[in-house]
């Protein structure tokens, strides 16, 4: 296994976010990955590498025009409106409901944060797009490390953060940026597989990764997850999406409830692996979130550090070309022996 990590992930350190009707210091932070890096090097599972310059062009194919350059250009435009402004970290609170203007042509700066974005837990800082940029593009290399007819590993992961499976074509949200899933699924397709399946395990639903590609039927979406009647993100996730025109029956929710253990957890797990069986997948994605370990701070299922050596075993048996994104955990001092133990796992 090779392991593409972001040496920029540092850059990206909100600090503070809208949690539960105060802001707090964020749970999304650099010492997430530290954590995975220290891991790797006490138990390494395959070489550490930092990113090259690929081409691009998966993530343009994920995201649109005017979301990329928003976010390449939202800190300076963010500091021209005040120069202290370099002192705080930008939050959206204002956004386009229901029977308002999604793409109004205002040039207000808050307005346009609000236009791309569906949440208040997310904060932008000086180096949120460096950060998130060279996290796509870990992703573009792990996918081609993977790809084509004399492939150089049989798995591949992007570790990086900010992570990306709750951001969509055109938003942000959920500590989320770039969807470094989306774009390893892209790339894959463009490398020649001609189906490929995201598996989301982390415990919140991938939104921004169903959205991306609802209606799409050469990618199959699979999310093991929180129920959202009652979890994050809320207004996505629910058993009865399957997709749309095109990607109908190519999408697959499997939510679970508050509490669930892990012989419940890996069941559905199981479900989602049949489901990409029949689906035919010739690659598959794993958005790589920790936070079902027992032990986060934020989230309800009970899954054990042990628990995730037979996941990555399990994943394995799939016995397809596999791209591991790092997502989301937040039991910090957890997070590295989770990560590797799935990686360990997955690598017999």
């Amino acid at each position: 296994m090779i392991i593409f990590h972001n040496p920029q992930h540092h850059l990206h350190d909100g600090r503070q976010e809208m949690f539960r009707g105060r802001l707090v210091p964020c749970h999304e932070n650099p010492s997430r990955l530290d954590y995975v890096i220290n891991e790797l090097q006490r138990r390494p599972v395959g070489p550490l590498r930092q990113p090259g310059e690929p081409d691009l062009g998966p993530l343009h194919r994920v995201h649109s025009a005017p979301y990329l350059d928003f976010l390449a250009q939202a800190w300076d435009d963010w500091v021209a409106l005040n120069p202290a402004n370099a002192e705080l970290d930008i939050l959206p609170s204002i956004w386009p409901v229901r029977g308002f203007r999604h793409e109004a042509p205002s040039t207000n700066f808050t307005a346009r944060l609000g236009r791309f974005s569906f949440d208040s837990g997310s904060p932008i800082t000086a180096g949120t797009w460096t950060a998130a940029l060279a996290g796509a593009r870990c992703a573009i290399e792990a996918a081609l490390a993977v790809s084509g007819p004399a492939p150089e590993a049989r798995a591949a992961m992007a570790l990086t953060r900010p992570p990306g499976h709750h951001a969509g074509p055109d938003f942000f949200g959920g500590y989320c940026f770039i969807n470094n899933a989306a774009v390893a699924a892209q790339t894959l397709r463009d490398a020649g597989a001609r189906r490929v399946a995201v598996l989301d395990i982390d415990y919140h639903h991938g939104n921004g990764t169903q959205t991306i590609f609802y209606e799409r039927g050469d990618v199959l979406t699979v999310s093991v997850h929180g129920d959202p009647r009652t979890e994050y993100p809320f207004y996505l996730g629910y058993a009865d999406e399957t997709g749309e025109g095109e990607g109908r029956g190519c999408n697959l929710n499997l939510p679970l409830p508050t509490g669930s253990d892990f012989a419940t957890w890996r069941a559905a797990l199981q479900q989602g692996l049949d489901a990409i069986a029949r689906f035919g997948a010739e690659a598959l994605v794993v958005s790589l979130g920790v936070d079902t370990f027992e032990g986060d701070p934020i989230s309800q299922f009970k899954l054990a550090s042990a628990d995730y050596l037979q996941v990555g075993a399990t994943l394995a048996a799939a016995g397809l070309p596999t791209v591991f994104v790092m997502e989301g955990g937040y039991a910090v001092a957890d997070v590295g022996i989770n990560v590797v133990n799935v990686l360990q796992g997955f690598a017999g």
